[in-house]
């Protein structure tokens, strides 16, 4: 039986965050999908960590919330030889814990505050939120963009945590704000991103659940052809 439990949800990107990692890591894990939506199963999710939050990793019966904790903890305790998202070097880890904060900061929450918004019956949409996010997403494609000068990935040129942050991110920050032209750079990344085999991967097992997604209709036709549902 596998010690390692990862309650999560396909849609979910910061469940992407931690698929990534885990297939990176090449690591064996039993991943069970959560419906918060039945009560029975978000009660036994509550019992298992008190905010409901997911993904939640559970190794037996320890749980590892929150996903950058997840990432460090299974490269620190199960990762493959030779496989590594953090590196030792202290400065350079620091790099990339600021990188997947930035990332989680000021794309995923923008992102997801529009993701929310969309739920929401019309009438109760908050028309000067949703535009303060997508300023916000503007605003973090040029520094990132600034950034990625000289670089294949966020922190050079290891694909590291900081780029399993960037994938679910972006991926679906641009369904709401398209990466404007002028942004080469982030542009060209995002294709490098959407190109590796662990980002790859997790979008594949995300595409029967795209029909449920709030901002389907931004997501490309070869990710999620409309006409097919």
């Amino acid at each position: 039986m596998n010690d390692l439990t990862l309650h999560y949800h396909p849609l979910s990107s910061y469940c992407h965050k931690v698929l990534i990692a885990i297939d990176v890591l090449g690591i064996e894990v039993d991943k069970r999908i959560l419906n918060l939506g039945d009560p029975e199963e978000r009660a036994s999710h509550l019992a298992r960590w008190p905010t409901g939050k997911m993904p939640l990793l559970m190794d037996r019966l320890r749980p590892v919330p929150e996903s950058s904790i997840m990432i460090e903890y299974l490269q620190r305790h199960y990762a493959r030889p030779g496989r590594t998202l953090i590196p030792d070097a202290p400065d350079a880890a620091l790099d990339v814990r600021l990188w997947d904060r930035l990332f989680d900061l000021h794309v995923m929450t923008p992102m997801q505050a529009l993701t929310a918004d969309l739920l929401r019956p019309e009438g109760e949409r908050d028309a000067r939120g949703a535009a303060q996010a997508r300023q916000g997403l503007s605003s973090a494609y040029a520094f990132i963009d600034r950034h990625l000068a000289g670089r294949t990935w966020v922190i050079g040129d290891a694909f590291s945590m900081a780029d399993c942050a960037a994938a679910p991110a972006l991926f679906y920050a641009v369904t709401y704000v398209p990466l404007p032209p002028q942004h080469v750079r982030l542009a060209a990344y995002f294709e490098r991103l959407m190109d590796h085999p662990s980002v790859a991967l997790t979008i594949d097992q995300a595409r029967p659940y795209f029909k449920f997604y709030p901002g389907r209709d931004g997501l490309p036709r070869h990710v999620f052809d409309r006409a097919s549902v």
